[in-house]
């Protein structure tokens, strides 16, 4: 004889009972409210997005989608969380700094519609929160072209931000199905990356320069896509210098390691072949001679960098690396011996020398080529110095 399992109900169902063939119906559907009351255990959780799907996260910046003829659109929000401000913390730091992106494709704030203007920017997130959060009250298109991570300027200049890749979006995002206009607003930055003539000539869309910074997209919009002479110019103040160091600071934890270590090995090395006492007493010494390269090169130079004399910016660090140098040697002055104080001379103005010039990559001032170029030119000098600099401290160990 078969036996029969009455179905599994849970403690805030009544269920349906079944007397001598007589059927009694459950409840009728509580309300959301009556969902919401606690009956047992803990409360239930937010209701599911309508736009969630399976195997695919909501980002928390998209407020809705927005139907158009070339499918939903995503609206995102022109106010930044927590969330945001925390990521820009962390690229700032240089933290997973290459992932920090986002899908690219076509995007909207307000309500656009076949009229609305297009702006074109790139996908590294950073980036992309700060033209949102500057169209307040705006409504338009935004279309994020696959920079690989990268802002507008670096992309621009690594052909990432670029024609094809341009033409490529347009056409994958169907936009000529969203708007009745053919005008697309690019960023001043990208200029170097996109060939407008062959935007007009392949696609018929025609390419409009906007403003350097995305504050000024508002005014520019309003005064029906014309520039002020100072929406053109670039600048690099120093709060924007400033905002740069941590980037050029992340970099160095690693290699530093290994530097240190071998700033300790060489220390130690002396008369009695290697002492330990003496890796750590002039180790120091040497630690710190390198700390003040890094503090003079990544931190001082940038920060002071137009005061500073030069126009290179290895020679710039190597003045700056030099100053720092002789205080650490006048500190030193009663355990240091000429090659001594030479070493850590050396030591300090290279690294501040090399160092102030990978600043150069982050601001505005020079092309690639002139890097490069400059490049060539610091490094044999950079190299020779850190060279006599470690012959000088060891032999200076030989000369009590």
């Amino acid at each position: 004889m078969n036996q029969k399992h009455s179905p599994q109900t849970n403690c805030c169902e009544k269920p349906t009972h079944n007397l001598i063939g007589i059927q009694i119906a459950a409840e009728p559907p509580k309300t959301k409210d009556q969902q919401n009351e606690v009956c047992c255990g803990s409360p239930p959780g937010p209701e599911s997005s309508r736009f969630e799907k399976p195997g695919y996260a909501l980002l928390d910046f998209v407020e809705v989608f927005v139907q158009t003829p070339a499918g939903p659109v995503p609206r995102v929000k022109t106010d930044l969380r927590w969330r945001d401000f925390a990521g820009t913390i962390r690229a700032r730091l240089g933290i997973k700094r290459a992932q920090y992106k986002i899908a690219p494709g076509l995007y909207c704030v307000g309500e656009p519609d076949a009229q609305a203007p297009v702006l074109v920017t790139a996908n590294y997130k950073l980036t992309f929160d700060e033209l949102r959060k500057n169209l307040k009250d705006i409504s338009a298109w935004i279309l994020v072209l696959d920079t690989r991570g990268i802002n507008v300027w670096c992309a621009a200049g690594k052909g990432l931000f670029s024609t094809a890749e341009l033409i490529n979006r347009v056409d994958r995002s169907n936009l000529n199905a969203v708007i009745s206009h053919k005008k697309l607003i690019l960023p001043q930055l990208a200029a170097t990356g996109v060939a407008s003539h062959v935007i007009k000539k392949t696609i018929g869309f025609k390419v409009i320069y906007g403003p350097v910074r995305a504050r000024d997209i508002p005014k520019f919009l309003a005064n029906e896509l014309a520039t002020e002479p100072y929406m053109r110019k670039v600048t690099f103040n120093t709060l924007e210098r400033v905002i740069l160091i941590p980037v050029e600071l992340a970099h160095l934890p690693k290699p530093s390691f290994w530097i240190l270590l071998g700033i300790f090995v060489a220390s130690g090395i002396g008369t009695h072949i290697f002492s330990f006492s003496a890796a750590w007493l002039r180790g120091i010494m040497l630690a710190i001679a390198y700390g003040a390269g890094i503090l003079a090169g990544a931190i001082v130079t940038p920060t002071l960098l137009p005061w500073i004399p030069g126009k290179s910016f290895a020679v710039k660090g190597a003045i700056v690396g030099a100053i720092s140098a002789a205080v650490i040697v006048v500190w030193f002055r009663s355990d240091l011996g000429f090659l001594g104080a030479l070493a850590l001379m050396l030591c300090t103005t290279a690294v501040g020398s090399y160092l102030a010039m990978n600043f150069t990559g982050s601001t505005p001032f020079t092309s690639p080529s002139g890097v490069e170029k400059e490049m060539r030119k610091a490094i044999p000098f950079q190299a020779s110095a850190l060279l006599i600099a470690l012959i000088a401290w060891v032999g200076s160990a030989f000369m009590g």
